[in-house]
């Protein structure tokens, strides 16, 4: 394996995009084929505190994942992002660097900082990519939100996701409200599933053309992404391990949009049939990422735009849930992490008791 001791800059790439289009599923199309050479490291900023992104990988040296929970890295967590991009430089030296910015937070910032003195001869920041989810479009409360048209706007290049359960309409109404953006996009393409060729991150816009001809609708169904989880090691940012029985409340409030996560000991163990029947009646307007303990073995949640999946997960340090919606939408507190705590596997209360 070789490392970045030379000094050529690191090349950056900034992957954005609104709430729930897709940006960590992408992110593990590219690390799953990524160059075998090269070392990658990933900063994932989360909206909310709890952190549930960086528990869709698993360990390895060639891909190192640092998670930023708990504000925007682009305003509230500028100063601790810099001193990480210090400290993962000088500690792992990557080939590559891949920054995915809160769902919620305005890239200009983010962008000012890559591009700026203190890293003028470490970093050299590539093309801008924002993910899309074509329905997004259908919702005003989404299409007319600042950081939504921002996020799209600041972007070199699109990537069309959640296509296979978008209308052809609907797609079409994407590729035209792109096509009207000024300035114009570099590229657009549809990354259904997450399925964008890593040539294209590492290639730029000269390979745009190659890859649009294989994705503007009417082109063939690209494959579906083979489930093979990505390698990352698991970020010590703010973590504080709850005691059995125990879980951590994290609450936060901004940019229009609240956040409310626990995490529980990895011991404790939720009847998984009782935890999605209370998950699913949840309002269907919040957006719900868990990794959890169950007695069906360990799950990842993830709930947007009112679909939700199930999937194994690799995580095993802690069960964590969060939802982030309008602050209005939010259930109450108490109530909800008592009706949380009655899901609890009846084996696992007796253990903690």
């Amino acid at each position: 394996m070789t490392t970045n001791e030379s000094r050529v800059p690191i090349p950056v790439h900034v992957i954005t995009g609104f709430l729930g289009s897709g940006k960590s599923t992408l992110i593990r199309h590219l690390v799953a084929h990524k160059p075998r050479h090269e070392r990658w490291v990933i900063v994932i900023n989360e909206f909310g505190q709890v952190g549930i992104d960086q528990a869709m990988f698993e360990e390895d040296d060639d891909v190192i994942v640092k998670g930023l929970p708990g504000g925007c890295m682009c305003c509230q967590l500028a100063f601790v992002l810099q001193a990480s991009l210090v400290n993962l430089i000088h500690r792992h030296r990557p080939d590559r660097l891949i920054v995915e910015p809160s769902g919620l937070g305005h890239p200009a910032g983010l962008l000012e900082m890559l591009r700026g003195e203190a890293f003028a001869d470490a970093l050299q920041l590539q093309e801008v990519i924002a993910l899309l989810d074509p329905r997004r479009l259908d919702d005003p409360r989404s299409r007319e939100h600042d950081t939504f048209q921002d996020q799209l706007l600041i972007a070199d290049g699109v990537a069309l996701t959640m296509t296979d359960l978008a209308s052809r309409e609907q797609r079409q109404a994407a590729w035209r409200y792109l096509e009207n953006m000024w300035p114009p996009k570099r590229w657009v393409l549809e990354a259904c599933h997450g399925r964008m060729p890593v040539s294209l991150l590492i290639e730029g816009h000269r390979h745009a053309r190659e890859v649009e001809m294989d994705a503007h609708p009417g082109a063939n169904a690209h494959r579906i992404l083979r489930n093979t989880a990505p390698l990352v090691s698991l970020d010590e940012y703010r973590y504080r391990e709850p005691a059995p029985g125990k879980p951590i409340c994290e609450r936060a409030e901004s940019l229009g949009h609240a956040s409310l996560g626990w995490r529980w000991h990895p011991d404790d163990r939720f009847s998984l049939d009782a935890l999605t029947v209370l998950l699913d009646r949840l309002p269907p307007e919040l957006r719900i990422k868990g990794v959890l303990h169950t007695d069906a073995g360990w799950k990842l949640y993830n709930r947007a735009d009112g679909r939700a999946t199930l999937t194994s997960s690799v995580w095993r340090r802690d069960s964590r849930l969060e939802l982030i919606g309008p602050p209005p939408q939010l259930p109450l507190v108490e109530r909800l992490e008592a009706r949380l705590a009655a899901c609890r596997d009846d084996a696992s209360a007796q253990d903690s008791c």
